[in-house]
């Protein structure tokens, strides 16, 4: 198996994604401190400040997305489907969700929806691109 474009897109931004709890922990451990930020949130745990928060769902959303992208990355390198689209789609992709994080994490709500739906989109093209290929 060629380790494409698009391979190293996914390899890059799992890394991204694996990264992403970095701030919102040190975060917690700095305002709460390390014992209190290990520990099992409940009643009386202080609230995260705001831009931790968003960086914490930032990366929720970064999983879930990275969970439909990584299938159609993988599925494109068995078949051996490695265009210009899917190369493309892919560097639009990890730009998108980067950027998304980001955006997300400064609390700028218009533009960070946009840097989703460009990084849905990509996602899309993606797919579609291997769905041709096959007929």
């Amino acid at each position: 198996m060629k380790y494409t474009t698009e391979l190293y897109c996914l390899t890059l931004i799992s890394a991204a994604t694996a990264m992403m709890w970095v701030p919102y922990v040190v975060a917690r451990m700095t305002t709460h401190g390390v014992l209190r930020a290990i520990g099992t949130p409940g009643p009386g745990y202080p609230e995260d400040a705001p831009w931790a928060d968003r960086a914490r769902r930032a990366h929720l959303n970064a999983i879930e997305n990275l969970a439909v992208f990584a299938p159609l990355v993988l599925v494109g390198a068995i078949i051996e489907v490695s265009t210009r689209a899917t190369a493309l789609s892919a560097q639009i992709y990890v730009a998108a969700r980067l950027a998304h994080y980001v955006i997300y994490a400064a609390g700028v709500p218009v533009i960070r929806t946009f840097a989703f739906l460009i990084g849905a989109c990509a996602t899309l093209v993606f797919a579609v691109e291997l769905l041709l290929s096959g007929v």
